[in-house]
């Protein structure tokens, strides 16, 4: 029996209807138990489920049923119509390398070196950004040269040190949950790798770029071999007027690389692509530790299609900081102060441990985030979806936060 494009991606839908992929909405979950979602299937199927998002219907997950996923700061539209079209149309390339596929990984890397006036040894292609992080505490710190950290902040970077047994020096937020920067300057001599989120998961807050400037210039000053890695994950979202991405001073400064991932605005988690900028010298050690073809074909041609529509992103900045505005006043009128987000997700003063909120609202099929320490006993993380999506999240927030949460000395 022959297989198609459209006969491989024919689904099963719970109660036995058999749908393709032009038929209907088609969930993530729902072939084999994997969460492909819009990413790898016919654009038809894409549009349709991309307006079930936009409509705020609710999205089938498993056997447990219906739920709303703010856990793990997706995009909850996905990709745009033209990444869509770009993979599928990858079809016929999968039994190949990126190598040997034109366009390819090497056409990608001089996209994103055009697009910030660099050369293609100034840029290095990871599956996702995860793992350039990963790759650069291998390459820069060891047994006697720590990790420099945050807390709370991304832990890829912590974790793969301590799995290492290299040292890792944790710096806590500051009071307005930044990174306290000054009181990591005071650690940083001898380190191999300083790691500097920005803006910071899961605090959501954000250094203006003449501050960040100023960092790298002490650091340098104070210890020339250590390397500084600035990760910009969520830097499409940022509307910090002060905020400037640091790849510019990466690319004149030794030691220094920004990390970037398409798993963000650009939609495209389930796809695991990102790279990092920098010196020559500063990425080398990166390109030679990193994974061989790391990236798949369709990783590329997505990424190539996502670079070329720069009115997607800008549409998705513009929908999110609506969404953002929203929830923060919602959960702001439940007396929840929420710091000041610059991402695709809040960080809010709860009034209670994370885990309660978090399994009261799963209870009612709403997913946030999981615990942050040191704030697991007052606050969560709770990704946006959309406008629907977090209309219906914030009803269920008031149902659990209410009861027990001090206004003006009193509960409401």
């Amino acid at each position: 029996m022959s297989v198609t494009r459209r006969g491989f991606l024919t689904l099963k839908r719970p109660g036995g209807r058999v749908v393709t992929p032009s038929a209907g909405a088609l969930p993530p979950g729902w072939l084999d138990g994997s969460a492909i979602g819009a990413r790898g299937l016919e654009a038809e199927a894409a549009e349709e489920w991309q307006a079930v998002g936009r409509r705020g219907g609710a999205r089938p997950d498993g056997p447990s049923g219906p739920s709303i996923k703010l856990s793990s700061n997706e995009n909850p539209l996905g990709p745009g119509r033209a990444v869509l079209d770009a993979i599928t149309a990858g079809f016929g390339n999968a039994g190949r390398y990126p190598f040997n596929v034109n366009p390819g990984d090497g056409q990608l890397l001089e996209m994103i070196a055009a697009g910030n006036n660099a050369q293609t040894e100034n840029v290095v292609l990871g599956a996702g950004s995860q793992e350039i992080l990963k790759v650069a505490v291998w390459a820069f710190t060891s047994p006697s040269r720590p990790l420099v950290t945050a807390s709370p902040t991304f832990e890829n970077a912590t974790r793969v040190a301590r799995n290492m047994g290299h040292p890792v020096v944790e710096i806590n937020v500051d009071s307005r949950f930044r990174l306290d920067l000054e009181s990591m300057l005071a650690t940083v001599r001898g380190a191999g790798l300083v790691f500097v989120n920005n803006p910071n998961n899961p605090t959501a807050t954000v250094h203006g770029g003449k501050t960040i400037a100023d960092f790298v210039e002490r650091v340098r000053r104070i210890s020339p071999d250590t390397v500084i890695l600035i990760d910009e994950a969520y830097h499409e979202y940022v509307t910090d007027p002060d905020y400037e991405s640091a790849i510019p001073l990466a690319l004149s400064t030794p030691n220094v690389f920004v990390a970037r991932t398409f798993s963000k605005a650009y939609g495209m988690a389930g796809m695991r692509i990102g790279y990092g900028v920098g010196t020559a010298d500063t990425i080398a050690p990166i390109t030679r530790l990193r994974m061989p073809y790391n990236i798949s074909v369709f990783g590329v041609a997505a990424a190539m299609a996502a670079l070329g529509d720069p009115a997607h992103v800008e549409a998705e900045r513009t929908r999110n900081t609506a969404v953002r505005a929203f929830t923060q006043k919602a959960l702001e009128d439940l007396g929840c102060q929420c710091t000041a987000s610059n991402t695709n997700f809040v960080f809010a003063d709860i009034g209670r441990p994370n885990a309660e909120f978090r399994s009261a609202c799963a209870e009612q099929g709403i997913q946030t985030g999981r615990d942050f320490p040191p704030f697991t006993g007052s606050h969560a993380r709770i990704s946006l979806g959309t406008m629907e999506e977090m209309q219906k999240a914030t009803a269920v927030f008031r149902n659990v936060l209410r009861p027990a949460t001090p206004v003006g000395g009193g509960t409401r």
